[in-house]
């Protein structure tokens, strides 16, 4: 069947702001994304004829299957989980939509109202929906085991398996219905505030309004009084909007405190860590590894960087500051896309061309304007759709690695969404596997091609620090979180004592190369993932260490026929857990020096960069 013909959507016609929100790098034209491949506009009658048909759907289903699962035989619970997912697929496409429309332009009050009702009909509709996990889950073991004995029931082992994960957490079937309608006026209407509080705010900048991302991008800059002036015009800010922020992480602090003392976790990441489907004793084994490496990573590195910029400390607005011999030619857009499909064929033509599309076809939105969402992302959507990608393209190098990486993510979810709806998705750990790996696939391409020794090490120092956020700074944020959740069960947390926390990793992390102004204590809020998924961001620095060790057995040879079971590996979704993915590449993430060998890789390269050092 054809694909209509979409119509522009609210996410694609934002008119340009007098903000200073970026000019297209090299002249370019930055490509929109079109979502009509989802519904052509939020008016669109197969939107409402989609959730109307849900509604109808998931309330048949409540009312054929509740309180029968039990005396199913196996094919007749594989049928019922099929039609589950149907429904679920259905409902999971009309809020991708919403969530797209909504991170095109959070400024626009009807794009906001929008999502929110989407999100409000979709919670009431999957309501009717939520006895069927909770039933599966009160199943005995031994019960449930029986029923795979036909052979039909086995394609949904995977899912069944990681749904009874939570079955020592589960509620009553009254108080999850509770939590589940409440969701939308709790932690959802908190993230909403949050975006919107953002995606409205204009930071002062030299005399200019920017928006929040263009002001982040200053921090960049080759000038160190611009990156002052930025970093001075962002904390002033959020200091302006401290206590909002303030009162958004507190509440949001508490209200998980309250729902994972319900659920009996012993710890506010434990929740987390179940939905990675990895073990506390992992996350605890990498935690412990780099903050034993911050010394000779983070520590080391930032000393040399404050030598070669000629400074006896650095300040905040001075870690991401390019290099004095660092190239700072813009890259265009279509260059970057050359540099990085370039890097993806070389390792695999099959790679490559699942990546073709997302170029050819309307799925990306890296064009510069207010209102839209910072920083990058990769939205799954729907395996009946396909995935888009959104980044704010400054044409630095570092957005070509934000290319590399988020394209990453789109090659993995479109090989994946063969599984399916209920067995596509991965846990967070895993998700960053194929976005990290493209980035080092896209590095290597261009450290390899360069010949000139001080451009190669420019190149290695930015890998060094593009590594360094991913791992240090990112576990970093992960001991802000536990510090500041541990804290939270004693009482409300001013904000001058979470600005205090926050100080106290940046510190112990970042090490004595950095004397840190006071202005710098309210950056903590500008982090969007300690609102929207808390203790997420360890999952960066397990895919780059994980990836670091899965590149270092690609780069020796030593596994035979690499690129069929890489691949394989991003096929699989979710349909098997991490030491599963890794043991045909003879690696486990369960092995106290599995972490080492990630972070020696880094410690290498600031190796080869002290011996370059002139």
């Amino acid at each position: 069947m054809p694909r209509p013909v979409p119509a522009r959507n609210a996410a694609a016609a934002v008119p340009r702001s007098p903000l200073d929100a970026g000019a297209p790098p090299g002249g370019a034209d930055l490509p929109v994304w079109d979502l009509g491949d989802l519904y052509r506009s939020p008016e669109d009658q197969a939107l409402g004829s989609d959730l109307q048909a849900a509604e109808t759907e998931a309330r048949d289903f409540a009312a054929r299957h509740a309180g029968k699962l039990g005396g199913m035989d196996g094919a007749a619970l594989a049928a019922a989980v099929a039609e589950y997912e149907r429904i679920e697929e259905r409902l999971g496409k009309a809020m991708s939509y919403a969530q797209l429309v909504f991170s095109g332009d959070a400024q626009d009050s009807a794009n906001g109202r929008f999502y929110q009702t989407v999100q409000e009909r979709v919670t009431a509709i999957s309501s009717h929906l939520l006895f069927f996990t909770l039933e599966l889950n009160r199943l005995e073991d031994a019960e449930l085991e029986a029923k795979f004995s036909g052979g039909a029931l086995e394609r949904w082992r995977p899912w069944l398996r990681d749904l009874r994960v939570f079955r020592p957490h589960q509620l009553s079937d009254e108080v999850e219905k509770l939590l589940h309608e409440k969701e939308v006026t709790g932690r959802s209407a908190w993230n909403r505030l949050f975006d919107e509080t953002v995606a409205g705010m204009t930071v002062p900048v030299g005399g200019k309004e920017l928006t929040v991302s263009a002001a982040l991008n200053r921090l960049t800059d080759r000038d160190r009084s611009v990156r002052e002036a930025a970093a001075k015009g962002v904390s002033q800010a959020f200091g302006e909007r401290v206590r909002l922020f303030s009162l958004i992480t507190n509440t949001l602090a508490k209200d998980k405190e309250i729902i994972d003392t319900w659920r009996r976790y012993p710890r506010p990441a434990s929740a987390r860590n179940r939905a990675n489907m990895v073990e506390d004793e992992v996350v605890d084994a990498l935690v412990s590894a780099v903050v034993e490496g911050f010394p000779r990573l983070s520590h080391r590195y930032y000393a040399m960087k404050a030598k070669w910029l000629g400074l006896p400390k650095l300040q905040h607005w001075d870690r991401n500051a390019p290099l004095p011999e660092e190239d700072d030619k813009l890259v265009p857009w279509p260059e970057a896309v050359e540099r990085v499909m370039g890097s993806y064929a070389a390792f695999s033509g099959e790679l490559a061309s699942v990546a073709k599309p997302f170029f050819d076809k309307p799925w990306i939105d890296a064009a510069l304007r207010p209102g839209k969402a910072s920083g990058a992302f990769a939205h799954p959507t729907v395996p009946s759709a396909h995935p888009y990608l959104l980044l704010n393209y400054h044409g630095k190098p570092r957005d070509v690695m934000t290319l590399a990486h988020e394209l990453g993510h789109g090659v993995h979810q479109v090989l994946a969404g063969r599984q399916g709806y209920l067995l596509s998705g991965t846990p967070l750990t895993l998700a960053e596997t194929a976005s990290v790996f493209g980035e080092m696939l896209t590095f290597r391409g261009l450290l390899d091609a360069e010949t000139d020794a001080r451009r190669r090490r420019a190149m290695l120092a930015g890998k060094v620090e593009d590594m360094l956020n991913t791992v240090v700074r990112q576990i970093a944020f992960y001991r802000f979180e536990a510090k500041l959740h541990d804290e939270r069960r004693k009482g409300e947390i001013a904000h001058e004592r979470i600005g205090e926390i926050w100080m106290e990793v940046q510190r112990e992390s970042l090490g004595p190369a950095f004397e840190f102004t006071p202005d710098y204590s309210v950056y903590w809020a500008y982090i969007p993932h300690f609102v929207h998924t808390p203790f997420y961001v360890y999952a960066y620095a397990f895919g780059d260490c994980l990836v670091n060790a899965l590149y270092g057995v690609y780069s020796d040879g030593a596994v035979p026929d690499f690129e069929r079971k890489y691949l394989d590996l991003l096929r699989a979704g979710g349909t098997l857990r991490h030491k599963e993915l890794l043991a045909p590449f003879g690696l486990d993430a369960s092995d106290p020096g599995f972490w080492k060998r990630g972070l020696d890789v880094i410690a290498g390269f600031i190796d080869e960069i002290e011996r370059s050092d002139v």
